[in-house]
């Protein structure tokens, strides 16, 4: 299963993006879905997760600026991003999770955020 990301760009500090990824053939209630980036010259790392509808957990560095959701509209993941700050660039990564053999990634999408 091969996630497709989308939605990174470039904005100003203090802007807003959304993240897209599809997800298809993922049955979401078997699957904790996350966001992860990786910085520039960093090591990915973890950044939002639900692990079912309504139960979501952040990184400190975003929370209450991130949103993590599931789209109404099958097999999509948002991650809504406000209040953008010029250390949240990274290429973002969404993921999807059952167990060790059913890990799968997108392939990463760009934000960039200009100060």
């Amino acid at each position: 299963v091969q996630l497709q990301a989308s939605g990174g760009g470039v904005v100003q500090a203090g802007g807003s993006l959304r993240l897209s990824c599809l997800a298809p053939g993922i049955r979401f209630s078997f699957y904790r879905l996350s966001w992860y980036r990786q910085r520039p010259g960093a090591q990915r790392e973890w950044v939002a997760r639900s692990r079912s509808g309504r139960d979501t957990e952040y990184a400190d560095s975003v929370e209450g600026r991130f949103t993590i959701s599931r789209g109404s509209a099958k097999f999509m993941i948002y991650l809504q991003m406000d209040n953008l700050k010029p250390e949240d660039t990274a290429v973002y990564y969404c993921n999807a999770r059952a167990s060790s053999s059913e890990d799968y990634w997108g392939q990463g999408t760009l934000v960039t955020v200009s100060s």
